[in-house]
């Protein structure tokens, strides 16, 4: 082989060297980003734990006053409870556009089918109750005549007229809907912890850190 040949061939072999370098490993590149983006947004993860607040106060707190158990801060706590349901809608609507907007990547590979189907009739639930409950809150309270005080801040106007034989099947409506979100919050937060302390898998990591 004559010296330009194999100059040659020394080029080609170069270039097909660059060549592969650049089919297999920018795709890896591009794999290991997708690989390290957040499954949830700063903002979808701000709103669940904020959300996981108000409802570890509103849940016990509703059964509180549902029982009595006030004392000479019933009242209080009333307007409290009531408050924290009337800011509990919009942060749960706010949510459900986030979800929409920028979906959550899916679970791990590794996680059943099963269970997949599972978590997702889990959230759907979740939302449904987290809608639900304190808007049949705010017609039962309507419809007993009491006002609604946001934190002292303004009142929500009525949306039931008064009528306290509705309002009475409508507060219990409102408990047992309060008693099942407690219910399904308790297997939520199991399921979490199985997963990261059974499983040892990301899925509580990924609504802390992404």
């Amino acid at each position: 082989m004559t010296e330009p040949q194999a100059a040659g061939r020394a080029s080609e072999f170069a270039m097909a060297r660059v060549a592969e370098r650049m089919e297999f490993e920018l795709p890896a590149s591009a794999l290991s980003a997708a690989a390290q983006a957040p499954a949830y947004t700063m903002g979808a993860r701000l709103l669940h734990w904020v959300t996981a607040a108000l409802i570890l106060v509103m849940i016990p707190l509703g059964v509180a006053i549902a029982n009595d158990r006030g004392g000479a801060l019933q009242d209080q706590l009333y307007d409290l409870h009531r408050s924290i349901g009337a800011v509990l809608i919009p942060i749960v609507l706010l949510r459900l556009f986030v979800r929409w907007a920028r979906p959550p990547a899916e679970l791990p590979d590794d996680v059943p089918a099963l269970q997949r189907r599972v978590a997702r009739a889990m959230h759907a639930c979740l939302y449904v109750l987290l809608v639900t409950q304190p808007l049949v809150g705010w017609m039962a309270t309507s419809a007993y005549g009491a006002p609604i005080s946001v934190f002292g801040w303004f009142e929500l106007p009525p949306i039931c007229a008064e009528n306290k034989a509705v309002s009475e099947l409508l507060f219990l409506g409102h408990a047992g809907l309060g008693l099942t979100l407690g219910a399904l919050a308790t297997v939520h937060i199991a399921a979490a912890l199985y997963h990261h302390f059974m499983r040892r898998d990301r899925v509580l990591m990924r609504m802390i850190v992404g």
